[in-house]
């Protein structure tokens, strides 16, 4: 038996991007081939896609955890590495996407609607493509960065045009399955429909959508009964139709009493609305009462005490029988004309499209500010100056003394002085924190190389092999680095 499900947590994780290659061109008879690694590929993206196919978030009830693909690593002779694969996920019409904390992300209606969850991290430049008139033949390439990774919930919240609300027992599933060809589970026992049912209705040249919500008692807006679950599938309804059973021996229910106690639960459902649909209040929503089992008697006599007091509060009243059938006909295009005029004085927005907005002339791209937990620290804030560090290799001199070019020319090393930073003042630049050199612009401890090497940080002259045999073992735990290399 299948599930519905509407409510799910996903954990999605982008694909992360690709090293960069440093390689030297050899070639016999070309001793100065020059550098020739590759880019690294770019990390695959996660996106939700909305499939009008797909019903339901059941998928990710069983698979809560996505992955896109990682990008290949650049090689030698200028290969760039391959781009991730991206993931597509297929989602229902309808589907609300929020953070971990409430925060509404994407309102996802209409098929083809996309939304990228999680971007993926950007591929390392290889060591050709940082070439320059400085850097003939660069010794290091940059790192690819990791993808993004968050926790997402997904809501479903049908689109429907009309929403049928009523006592558990009141008929909406026999009405939907009179209205429309859809089957749902029938039964004279209360909370026999446990799932939103979706039924589609002609009527003339109007075609609308019902949506039969789970039973509804007092206290529903509070979570009592299936309560919240299914409150939300009525946000979207243009239309809301209250199915009242006018037959119920129940004692202290009458068909009155009913609608006001719904009417009660909407209203208290009100701030529990998260996404703004446009269509604006529960309250606000048209109405029509819909007094039902009319072909007993007793309810058809019932039925024509009550309908004043409904056709008094301005409401359209329709006595019907989904048994016999009985005034369907007129209720099919009361429902579509009300439909009609909704979609005339409520027009499907246009889609958002992206605004571009230049960035300002003063702005720096960064931050400097003082670190309230080390005393003469300073944290620099910013997406560039993050990711460049992500991407340096730190065992690497010159990659280190790329990095100080780079933050050096953004204007960090200024601002540090600008704000009376001392040298030997611990800098920290997203997880990685550093003692502030203004002569080294970067001070952190590193093995020095062979090709490489940057004389910023103290080494002006050309090491031997034996040297870089030594350093190449002390990396791998071979040796130690107290041990004679000779």
């Amino acid at each position: 038996m299948s599930k519905f499900i509407d409510r799910v947590v996903l954990h999605v994780r982008a694909g992360k991007g690709g090293h960069g290659c440093a390689s030297v061109h050899r070639e016999k008879y070309k001793p100065l081939g020059g550098p020739d690694g590759g880019n690294g590929g770019n990390g695959g993206d996660v996106i939700l896609e909305v499939d009008p196919n797909v019903h339901t978030l059941l998928d990710f009830h069983f698979h809560p955890h996505a992955k896109a693909g990682n990008g290949r690593p650049g090689e030698g002779g200028n290969r760039d590495g391959k781009n991730g694969g991206e993931l597509l996920l297929k989602v229902p019409d309808g589907t609300v996407v929020m953070s971990a904390d409430g925060k509404v992300l994407a309102d996802m209606v209409g098929g083809g609607t996309r939304f990228v969850a999680a971007r993926g991290g950007r591929g390392g430049l290889g060591n050709a493509a940082l070439v320059s008139k400085a850097r003939k033949a660069p010794g290091f390439a940059l790192l690819g960065e990791d993808g993004e990774e968050r926790d997402l919930v997904l809501e479903l919240k049908s689109v429907a045009d009309v929403g049928l609300v009523g006592f558990p027992s009141a008929g909406k599933s026999s009405l939907v399955s009179v209205l429309s060809a859809a089957k749902p589970k029938i039964a004279d026992y209360p909370f026999t429909t446990l799932v939103p049912n979706l039924g589609v209705v002609s009527s003339g040249d109007t075609t609308f959508t019902v949506a039969d919500v789970p039973g509804l008692i007092p206290g529903a807006s509070e979570g009592r009964g299936l309560g919240l679950d299914f409150l939300r599938h009525l946000e979207r309804c243009a239309v809301l139709a209250h199915v009242v059973d006018c037959a119920t021996l129940e004692p202290g229910r009458d068909p009155v009493s009913d609608v006001d106690a719904l009417e009660a639960e909407l209203a208290a459902y009100q701030p529990a609305l998260k996404a703004d649909t446009g269509l604006g209040e529960l309250a606000d929503r048209p109405r029509v009462v819909i007094l039902n089992k009319t072909d007993i008697p007793d309810a058809d006599e019932l039925a024509d005490m009550v309908t004043p007091d409904f056709a008094a509060r301005g409401w359209p009243v329709f006595k019907i029988s989904a048994v016999s059938r009985e005034g369907l006909r007129a209720l099919t295009f009361a429902l579509a004309e009300m439909v009609r005029e909704y979609r005339e004085t409520h027009p499907k927005a246009a889609p958002k499209r992206p605004v571009i907005r230049p960035i300002a002339v003063d702005d720096s791209g960064f931050s400097v500010v003082p670190d309230p937990e080390v005393e003469g620290g300073f944290i620099v804030h910013g997406t560039r100056p993050e990711r460049w560090v992500r991407q340096t290799q730190f065992d690497n001199d010159e990659a280190v003394g790329y990095l100080a070019d780079r933050l050096a020319r953004l204007g960090v090393e200024e601002e540090l002085m600008r704000l009376g930073a001392e040298p030997g003042a611990p800098v920290t630049i997203g997880d990685v924190t550093f003692d502030w050199e203004p002569q080294i612009s970067a001070g952190i401890d590193v093995v020095m190389t062979g090709r490489g090497t940057d004389p910023r940080l103290g080494q002006t002259d050309r090491i031997s092999a034996a040297e870089r045999k030594h350093a190449s073992r002390v990396r791998r735990g071979l040796v130690s680095e107290d041990e004679d290399h000779e």
